[in-house]
């Protein structure tokens, strides 16, 4: 079993943020080969934030219902259980990172306004 959500996010960050080098992403879409579809494929390819978010919530939706069909005696629970709780870290991380660039974006707004209180454009 391994991280498919976590590697597709990994991927779909890369993607919005235009980071990683090529052996990153080769490892991670090694990781991934025969389980993209639905909302892992979604995440790998996802071109935006709000993409990632909307594909992240699916992905932790699939896998909350994995752990509650799973009897606690199996020996791939805990690790399931552990997988569930990294892929809602990684959903507050994203969270995190949607509403910094937000600041960032009203920053600008700001630095803007103030640009042209200070040097007023005649019209």
């Amino acid at each position: 079993m391994s991280c498919h959500e976590i590697e597709a996010l990994r991927l779909g960050l890369m993607n919005v943020l235009g980071v990683g080098d090529r052996s990153t992403r080769e490892h991670a879409e090694t990781e991934l080969e025969g389980h993209l579809e639905g909302p892992i494929e979604g995440l790998a390819e996802a071109e935006s934030l709000a993409e990632i978010e909307r594909h992240l919530d699916a992905a932790l939706v699939d896998l909350e219902e994995e752990v509650a069909a799973m009897d606690a005696d199996d020996p791939e629970y805990d690790y399931t259980r552990g997988r569930l709780l990294e892929v809602r870290n990684a959903e507050r991380a994203v969270q995190r990172l949607r509403v910094q660039g937000e600041s960032v974006v009203d920053g600008l707004g700001e630095a803007h306004d103030t640009l042209h209180e200070t040097f007023p454009v005649a019209e």
